[in-house]
């Protein structure tokens, strides 16, 4: 069974993806957009309080990351 899904806040999962190599390119209205050297891919994570479940399931799968890595890194 695949581990589950947290809620977290847009600046947390910023700051685990920040962990994880990438950086913070800029900010673009509610949305922060994040690049990763080597990575064609840039990430849009909305600044929000509570980042919907399949929008962070998608988010890690577009990193190239399992949910277990993802979750690893927090």
């Amino acid at each position: 069974m695949p581990p589950s899904i947290p809620v977290l806040k847009g600046r947390d999962v910023v700051r685990i993806f920040t962990s994880l190599g990438w950086q913070v390119a800029r900010q673009n209205g509610s949305h922060i957009i994040m690049i990763k050297e080597g990575e064609i891919t840039t990430l849009s994570i909305p600044d929000h309080k509570e980042v919907a479940k399949g929008t962070l399931r998608s988010l890690i799968r577009m990193a190239g990351l399992t949910m277990a890595e993802f979750l690893a890194a927090s």
